[in-house]
């Protein structure tokens, strides 16, 4: 299971790291919690917009994405952004 929460925290990191200007902020952390993959992303309070995108839009890809990928090994997969 380790294997497969590497690959999807992996797949957000490709995603999420050209859209921030400040790389060295970010930080991708996963965990399980309830059977469920909770993959958190943490960057620096102005490429937070960056990352939600309009209306959400960017933050609603990246999720749809990394569920899509952990469907194909059975998993539950949770994308949060931390404040």
């Amino acid at each position: 299971m380790t294997e497969e929460k590497q690959d999807i925290s992996g797949l957000v990191e490709c995603i999420v790291r050209p859209l921030v200007d400040f790389e060295e902020d970010l930080e991708i952390t996963s965990h399980e919690e309830d059977g469920a993959v909770i993959i958190e992303i943490s960057v620096n309070e102005e490429d937070t917009g960056k990352i939600i995108g309009r209306q959400g839009r960017v933050i609603k890809s990246i999720r749809t994405l990394a569920r899509a990928a952990a469907s194909r090994n059975d998993m539950r997969v949770e994308v949060e952004i931390l404040d």
